[in-house]
């Protein structure tokens, strides 16, 4: 049934679930979901402040952590244009930052960091007195960081990262914040935690840190991502609850294989019995419809095969006479995977031939234009009726000659 994101989001907010793991397109609305969440968890004027917030308030009053591409904003360069030798990331003011630096240190940041970008990579944070009406309270403040590639006695001194590091760094500051949270409350009784800060904390929702990973730490932030879940502590609809949303149909698949493994406490004797269960997660696609509406389809029975799940969309769109220019690029898709998972040296080898037995012209050059449009505006562009038969034709081609109908089925 057709939903709006607000009812989506009372629909997840609904659930006993400890983690509650989403696909969907990027463009579907992932980041207003986020948002749309929050506003039931903590409305605004409700007192409640999230990272993405400027505003400094009492950490003890969050009720919501979450990170979504408005985290991001919290983090701009301050480029030293005038001289254009010593480019800072500035860090609007916040109560997470500040406390996790102050807290933990920076130990743990520069270590996730590395991990996932370079270990010659080095963050370093400067840090300042906080003044209030003129005089110092005796608390830091760290409002800016800079970076610089360091080799053995050698030091590159201050540069700037590329906006996939910057992306990774933000995430690692998110991460290693999450890390301290979820030490904190594996200590069921708020009395005897360390800190008091995160007693009234009950949600964390992610939306897609993986957009400038390669596989292979995709790979590895998403097995970590689901030891951490997994290891916090949720026992009879008390502690911590997740929800992540992404883009990435790998990032999606290893999260759901991590989600589907057990794991028992490793203290005997001890509640609960079991960290985690696999009936505490729940997985999901998000689609949007073409009239701004939503569905939300459970995808517990197995982790999707993606190139199906594209083949499965240009269908749709075609039955609803719905082909947008994104429908090729999805094609274009499906045939570099299925020619890599044939052996193919070339995708083109899989289109439609013509009588002399060459890929037909006509397939090949709308795949190409369609896939590699200039300009962002094409994607609202009318397709001729023309394509649309086409795409049509090379569907119902790769169903009869491929086996790709025999899948689907099974």
């Amino acid at each position: 049934m057709s939903k709006t994101l607000t009812e989506i989001a009372a629909l997840l907010q609904a659930s006993d679930k400890k983690v509650q793991l989403i696909y969907a397109f990027n463009g579907t609305g992932k980041t207003r979901l986020s948002r749309e969440f929050k506003e039931i968890i903590a409305p605004k004027g409700g007192g409640q402040d999230d990272l993405d917030e400027s505003e400094q308030t009492p950490l003890s009053r969050h009720k919501i952590l979450y990170y979504n591409a408005f985290t991001e904003d919290l983090f701009y360069w301050d480029n030293d244009l005038e001289n254009d030798r010593e480019p800072k990331l500035r860090i609007q003011p916040n109560t997470f930052t500040d406390w996790i630096l102050r807290e933990r240190g920076d130990t743990d940041i520069v270590k996730n960091f590395q991990r996932y970008t370079n270990d010659k990579l080095m963050p370093l944070f400067h840090e300042e007195d906080v003044i209030i009406a003129g005089k110092k309270t005796g608390e830091k403040t760290y409002p800016e960081v800079t970076f610089s590639f360091e080799t053995g006695s050698e030091s590159s001194g201050n540069l700037k990262i590329s906006k996939g590091e910057e992306r990774n760094f933000v995430w690692s500051v998110f991460y290693t914040l999450l890390q301290e949270v979820t030490s904190i409350l594996e200590q069921p009784d708020p009395v005897k935690r360390d800190d008091d800060k995160f007693d009234k904390l009950e949600y964390v929702f992610i939306d897609d840190p993986v957009s400038s990973l390669d596989d292979t730490h995709l790979i590895e932030l998403a097995v970590d991502l689901a030891n951490l879940i997994k290891r916090s502590y949720y026992f009879e609809g008390r502690g911590l609850r997740f929800v992540i949303t992404t883009h990435s149909p790998l990032f999606y698949n290893v999260l759901y294989n991590e989600l589907n493994n057990d794991l028992k406490n490793p203290v005997e004797g001890k509640n609960p019995t079991w960290l985690y269960k696999r009936n505490q997660s729940e997985k999901y696609r998000l689609v949007k419809n073409t009239d701004e509406t939503f569905e939300l389809f459970s995808s517990n029975d197995h982790p999707f095969s993606y190139h199906l799940f594209l083949l499965s969309e240009i269908r749709e769109a075609i039955k609803n006479t719905q082909v947008r220019k994104y429908h090729f690029s999805f094609m274009r898709n499906i045939l570099e995977k299925t020619a890599t998972f044939l052996g193919h040296p070339r995708w083109e080898d899989l289109l439609i031939k013509t009588s002399e037995g060459s890929p037909d012209p006509f397939s090949n050059r709308i795949l190409n234009l369609s896939s590699h449009s200039a300009h962002a505006g094409d994607e609202i562009t009318d397709i001729e009726e023309k394509d649309k038969e086409n795409l049509e034709a090379l569907v119902n081609h790769l169903f009869r000659t491929y086996g790709f109908k025999k899948q689907e089925l099974q």
